[in-house]
C-alpha cells in the first residue's frame, strides 16, 4: 500500500512526496526535516497510533488507512486533534465503491432490519473484523429503525463464533484467504426476498483515488474525521 500511495501521489497534479518512512526511522526527525503538510499511514495498529501522535504533535495532518484502531484510540485522537489544532482522517476504506456500498447499506437498513455482513480479505490481514465491516455495521445500526427478527429461544452455537461476531447487534463473518484483496457483502433478508450489496477491490490501486481525494481535501478538515464518506 505504501508503494501504491507513493506512485499515486507522484502522478497527481500539485502533489509531491517529500519523504518515505521505513520501519525503524525516527518519524519525528523525518517530519521535521521534510516539513510535509500531510502524512499517509498504512501500517498496523501497534505502530499507527504512535505515528499519528507524532504527526499531530508536528502539526502534520494524518491520513490513515490502518484499521483495527479501538474506540478508545479514536477518543484519544479526537482529543489530540483539539490539543494540537490539527485535523486527522481515519478511513476504514478508501475505495469509492466501498464507501457507496456502506452508504447504500445504511439506506437499505431503514427498510430491511435483518442483515448480516461477510467480509473477505487476504490471508495477511491481521485484524478481524475489518475496519470496513465495523464501520458498515455502525452505519447500519444508526440507520436501522425496525427490530430484527428474534432468534429461536433454543438457538445455540456448537462451535463458538459460528454465527459471526456481534458488532452493534449485527453479525459479521470474517474470511481470510489467499486470492482476496478486500471484499464485502452485506446481505439483507425479508419476507420472500433477499438483497445483497457487494463490493470487491480487485487490486490495491482501487484505494488510490480516495487517498488522493483525502489529501486534496485535508486542508479543509477540522478535528477527527472518521470515514471517507465525510469528504465526498
Amino acid at each position: 500500500m505504501g508503494s501504491e500511495v507513493v506512485r499515486a501521489v507522484t502522478a497527481a497534479d500539485g502533489m509531491e512526496v517529500v519523504a518515505q518512512i521505513e520501519f525503524g526511522d525516527d518519524m519525528g526527525a523525518v517530519l521535521k526535516a521534510s516539513q510535509p503538510q500531510v502524512m499517509v499511514d498504512f501500517t498496523v495498529p501497534s505502530s499507527a497510533m504512535s505515528n499519528i501522535r507524532t504527526a499531530l504533535e508536528s502539526n502534520v495532518i494524518p491520513i490513515v488507512g490502518t484499521t483495527g484502531l479501538s474506540p478508545a484510540d479514536l477518543d484519544e485522537l479526537r482529543q489530540l486533534c483539539e490539543t494540537h489544532n490539527t485535523a486527522c482522517l481515519i478511513a476504514p476504506n478508501f475505495a469509492i465503491g466501498a464507501i457507496l456500498m456502506m452508504q447504500f447499506s445504511a439506506q437499505a437498513a431503514k427498510y430491511l432490519p435483518d442483515v448480516e455482513i461477510i467480509e473477505m480479505h487476504h490471508e495477511q490481514k491481521v485484524d478481524a473484523p475489518s475496519g470496513t465491516a465495523v464501520k458498515t455495521a455502525q452505519m447500519i445500526a444508526e440507520a436501522r429503525t425496525g427490530v430484527p427478527t428474534a432468534k429461536p429461544e433454543n438457538a445455540f452455537e456448537s462451535h463458538a463464533g459460528a454465527t459471526g461476531a456481534d458488532v452493534d447487534e449485527i453479525p459479521v463473518h470474517s474470511v481470510r484467504l489467499p486470492g482476496f484483496v478486500a471484499s464485502q457483502e452485506v446481505i439483507f433478508g425479508a419476507q420472500g426476498q433477499r438483497l445483497s450489496i457487494r463490493h470487491d477491490s480487485l487490486d490495491r490501486t482501487s484505494f488510490m483515488p480516495g487517498v488522493v481525494l483525502a489529501i486534496r481535501k485535508s486542508a479543509s478538515m477540522t478535528g477527527l474525521v472518521y470515514g471517507l464518506e465525510n469528504l465526498l
